[in-house]
Order: C-alpha cells, then structure tokens, then sequence
C-alpha cells in the first residue's frame, strides 16, 4: 500500500497546483487552452510513438484478451447507460463511456505493474498498452462523430468519421509507431530522445490542466453523478469481468494478475483530453479521472495485496 501511495502522491499534488493556479489565476484561460494544444499535439503522440517502438514482443495474447474483453462490451454498455440513465446525446455518451473504461495505463499502470509485478508483468502489460488507444480511442471518436454529425447521409458521417481519425494525432502516432515495427525502419535515436522527451511531458501538464478543470467541478450536481456511474464501472465491473475472463481462459497467477490490475486502474487522462478537444462533457471527465484515482488507493490496494500473495512476493 506504501507504493501505491508514494505514486498517488504527487498525482494529487499536480492536480491541486492546477486547481490553484486556476482558482487564483496564476494562469490565464487562454494560458491552459495552449497547455491542453500542446499535450493533445505534441506531447502525448510523442509520448506514444516512443512507447510503441521500444516495446518488447511477448506472449500478451490471453492479457490482452482478458482486458478488451472487459473493456469493449462495458464501453458499449456505458453507452446505453449515458443514453438511458443520464439522457445523454450520442456523443457526450460516447465520452462517458470513455471515461468509464480508458485506464491510466501509462501514468499509472507502469510504475504500479512495474513495482508489484517486476519486468516479466510489464513485459504482459506493454500488449496492452499498445492496443489500448488504437481501440478504445477510436471507438469513442467514431461515435462522437457520428453523434455530432446528427441526420447527416450515411456516407457524409463515414467520411467526417475518417477525417477526424486521420486528424487524431494520438491515433495517428500509435498507428506510425506499429507500421514502423512492422517493416523494420530503423528510427534515429535522436528521434526517439525528442520523443521521449516530449513524451515526459504528457503526465504532469495533463494533471495540471486537469485540476484547473476541476476548479468549478463543485458546483456540478449533474457531472458528480455521472462521474460516480462511470468510476463504478471503471472501479468495479471492469476488473471483475476481467477477472472472471482471465479464469476462463484458463490464464495463469501473472497473467491474471497484470490483467486485473491494468482493469483496475483508474480513469486516465485522455478521455479528459478528448473532452476538452471536442468541449463536451469536461467536467464530469475531470471529475471522474479524479474521483477513480482516489477509488483506486484501495482497489490497487487490495489487488496487490491479493496477487503478490498469490504469486509468493509478500
């Protein structure tokens, strides 16, 4: 538990510099509309690329399995909650049910996978990580577009839908990332210290800006409520229906154990991102990137706990 919390620490401490420098103005509207341009832009598809190329090959089928299989049908159903529960159009929807399945992968699940379960489990979650945003991501996007696209002919929403894709640059770069691999191009270490580089960055600017979204997220009865639906999700089905498919499919104490955890983790950034891009729904994805992160204290907690018993590390 001290490791989750020495992590969980200055998360907190970068969300609440960026709730005060909001509140008290220490940075302008128009000063955080440029940090949120540079993580959308530069820093977090930099950050992707990097993590794409230096990935290890590994033998993550029954993890990735196990994960998406949770992931894919709860975003879908997270989808028709919005809708039905919270009257939702389509595309705010859509980024609600993001918000109740993307995890903190990176940020979170690296340093948490990294500690618990040593080289051989972040081996397991780095196939995670690389379908992760070329996934969920899109999936979310495809139905904010249509959604905001309304009664447009078929064929006008599927090309807007591609558009937009191609003007993803989070999509874009996992994308580049995998067709370098698959053909062998070597990439200039100078290029791959500017990415990470950049790369670095994406955390603590995206916390940052996350508490100066938070600044008046009090005040929203709405976007608390529908936070709390999607952290339920996040926090508890997510991991459980992970947990029963890794049973299923027969996976081992490790695997198991780096596949509930990845499900466990709390919300991450991106679906905040998103909604800042498309300014839709930005308080409740603030509010529930920190509420699940807060949940997530004693989940991880608790799993931890469970699984390095299991697996014989105390």
């Amino acid at each position: 538990m001290s490791t989750i919390l020495t992590i969980v620490a200055p998360i907190f401490a970068l969300i609440a510099l960026g709730f005060a420098a909001a509140r008290w103005k220490w940075i302008s509207p128009a000063g955080f509309r440029g940090l949120n341009d540079f993580v959308y832009w530069l820093a977090t598809p930099a950050l992707l690329f990097a993590g794409g190329i230096a990935a290890e090959e590994g033998s993550a089928g029954g993890v990735v399995a196990a994960f998406f299989g949770a992931a894919i049908p709860l975003f879908l159903l997270a989808v028709a909650l919005g809708r039905r529960l919270f009257a939702l159009p389509l595309a705010e929807a859509s980024l609600f049910a993001l918000g109740a399945t993307f995890g903190n992968t990176v940020m979170l699940g690296i340093p948490v996978v990294m500690a618990a379960y040593g080289q051989a489990g972040l081996s397991l979650l780095l196939g995670i990580i690389a379908l992760h945003s070329i996934l969920l991501l899109p999936l979310a996007t495809v139905l904010v577009e249509i959604g905001r696209a309304g009664r447009a002919r078929v064929g006008w929403v599927a090309r807007a839908t591609a558009a937009a894709l191609l003007r993803n640059p989070i999509v874009m770069a996992v994308l580049a990332a995998l067709m370098v691999r698959a053909v062998g191009l070597p990439v200039p270490e100078a290029v791959l210290r500017l990415c990470q580089m950049l790369g670095a960055a994406t955390p603590p600017v995206a916390l940052f800006c996350l508490g100066a979204s938070l600044a008046g997220v009090a005040a929203a009865g709405a976007a608390l409520r529908e936070a709390a639906a999607a952290v339920a999700v996040k926090m508890a089905a997510m991991p459980a229906l992970a947990w029963g498919l890794a049973l299923l499919f027969g996976l081992g104490a490790l695997e198991t154990a780096v596949a509930v955890t990845a499900a466990a983790l709390p919300t991450g950034a991106n679906p905040f991102i998103l909604a800042k891009r498309y300014r839709l729904g930005e308080q409740r994805a603030g509010a529930a990137v920190l509420a699940a992160t807060v949940v997530s204290v004693g989940v991880l907690g608790a799993l931890l706990v469970h699984f390095r018993a299991l697996l014989g590390g105390g």
